[in-house]
């Protein structure tokens, strides 16, 4: 503003100093005329530059604080995003951990249960060594059962009064 002020009181004063010119030269020289209309348009043009300006500088403010809001809530949402992250790296680090510890117990009982399975089929295997004995022996000791049961029926006969003699 104050610069075209400026320029518009020096115009005024030189068209003022214009019209208390001298008279008019002789003939031979063109007609006087004001150039009032050209400074007009240089005065017009620098309006209309600073209102460009002016313009330009609203604009240019407007889109600084509108960036500045877009960078803040940008910053907000990643801080809030860093957040979540962190809460679900954590909760994932602990996920983690109780799966590892299950593992662990998984191992652990994997580990028990082999040696029982283990111990089972020695059992199984000494259970079926001795089927094997009772199965190959079996007629044999029927037979010894059968005499002592034979044998026993003799002596109780006997010691009721029998005599076999």
């Amino acid at each position: 503003g104050t610069g075209v002020a400026v320029l518009a009181q020096v115009s005024a004063h030189v068209a003022v100093a214009r019209k208390e010119a001298p008279a008019p030269p002789p003939g031979t020289w063109a007609a006087y005329s004001s150039k009032s209309e050209e400074s007009t348009g240089v005065i017009g043009m620098i309006d209309l530059l600073i209102k460009d300006l002016d313009k330009e500088m609203t604009e240019a403010s407007t889109d600084e604080k509108n960036s500045q809001a877009d960078y803040e809530k940008t910053m907000v949402e990643s801080s809030a995003k860093r957040a979540a992250d962190a809460k679900l790296l954590a909760q994932k680090g602990s996920a983690k951990a109780d799966a590892e510890a299950a593992l662990e117990g998984h191992k652990e009982r994997k580990a028990d249960a082999g040696k029982e399975l283990l111990a089972t089929e020695k059992y199984i295997s000494s259970l079926h060594a001795e089927c094997d004995w009772l199965i190959q022996y079996y007629d044999v000791r029927k037979e010894a059962r059968a005499g002592e049961v034979d044998s026993l029926q003799k002596a109780k006969a006997i010691l009721s009064g029998a005599d076999y003699s």
